[in-house]
């Protein structure tokens, strides 16, 4: 699926979105090594705990068996193109390292980035097993 594809499916998935009190609605979708897409929205509570769009998309891929996520596009519809929180940019290391990630808004303006740039010098699994004490 190409980038404008994936950014008008984050439109739609971002009409979900549960942000009553933010008013922030955000749409995501991720594409797994095998080619399969899931989309997320972000959804609030009244204690100011949620999930991002980005963090939905990707527990429910997982869910569903998938173990690599390959691409990510975001959707939020501020002006200003809006990348991932620090939590999801953890979330997706945990992943792939490599992934690439969409941040649109929906005028469809977008930009394409990759996680090094997102999140140098990253914390993942292998610096987990590098640090172990014998």
């Amino acid at each position: 699926m190409d980038t404008l594809a994936l950014i008008e499916k984050a439109i739609e998935a971002r009409q979900n979105a549960y942000a009553p009190y933010s008013h922030h609605k955000v749409g995501a979708v991720v594409v797994t090594d095998k080619g399969q897409i899931y989309t997320g929205c972000n959804v609030e509570n009244c204690a100011f705990l949620g999930e991002c769009a980005e963090r939905v998309a990707i527990y429910k891929a997982l869910s569903e068996g998938a173990k690599k996520i390959v691409k990510l596009a975001v959707v939020t519809s501020n002006k200003e193109l809006s990348a991932p929180c620090g939590i999801c940019r953890q979330v997706l290391r945990e992943f792939n390292p490599k992934i690439e990630i969409i941040i649109a808004n929906t005028d469809k303006k977008f930009k394409v980035l990759n996680l090094e740039e997102l999140l140098p010098y990253s914390f993942g699994p292998e610096s987990l097993q590098q640090g172990q004490d014998s």
